[in-house]
């Protein structure tokens, strides 16, 4: 073939990819649904216990939960993500704002502020999420794990960890969707809160004095 045939063979080639590619139905784009999960705390609040404003710091997630897509269990050692629900947030926000914002609402401490606060942590509250996925093995399950660290800053004079407390709780789904998934970690995660609440109250009842104090 000489390279002038060469070339028309090419430009017409290209053109036939070109017209079939224009001619081919166009698919509608993948759409994901967003969740958001986010208990509330409608208690009556305690009396506060002291004058100083508790910092929430980081939330760590254990993978393969550290995503934003929802985590089935489907075998003992199989899990798969759904990338068509997802959360509006990562998990580790979604904790941590819930946290803060339980805690405040439980007025345990003077306030409990955000990561990003620039005022100075006297006491500072930490969690790791070590659980956050639907359990599909047997019957539908939302299952959530989380473990918190409460510290005191105080340059270090002393062990700084006034107390590490780990809660883990499953809670029954009516079906198999994702609505009934986030609904039951929803659930899960306030029953958590509401057992650490009590402990925080306790703790707080005898902190250990912070740097400057």
């Amino acid at each position: 073939m000489t390279k002038s045939s060469m070339f028309k063979f090419l430009m017409c080639s290209a053109s036939f990819l070109i017209l079939t590619a224009c001619s081919l139905p166009k698919r509608p784009p993948i759409e994901s649904t967003s969740w958001m999960v986010a208990p509330e705390r409608n208690s009556a609040p305690y009396a506060p216990r002291s004058d100083v404003w508790l910092k929430m710091g980081s939330v760590s997630t254990t993978p393969p939960f550290d995503g934003k897509s929802l985590v089935y269990r489907l075998g003992d050692q199989r899990y798969e993500k759904d990338f068509y629900n997802i959360y509006s947030v990562l998990p580790n926000e979604m904790v941590g704002n819930a946290t803060r914002q339980w805690m405040n609402n439980a007025h345990i401490f003077a306030m409990t502020v955000g990561q990003n606060n620039s005022f100075f942590p006297f006491y500072t509250l930490q969690a790791s999420v070590e659980e956050f996925y639907g359990d599909y093995r047997f019957h539908p399950e939302a299952v959530v794990t989380v473990e918190f660290f409460l510290t005191v800053s105080n340059g270090a004079k002393t062990n700084p960890v006034i107390g590490v407390n780990r809660y883990s709780k499953r809670v029954t789904l009516k079906d198999n969707t994702p609505a009934a998934l986030v609904i039951g970690q929803q659930e899960a995660l306030a029953d958590i809160l509401r057992q650490y609440e009590v402990e925080l109250n306790k703790y707080a009842a005898h902190l250990p004095p912070p740097l400057g104090r």
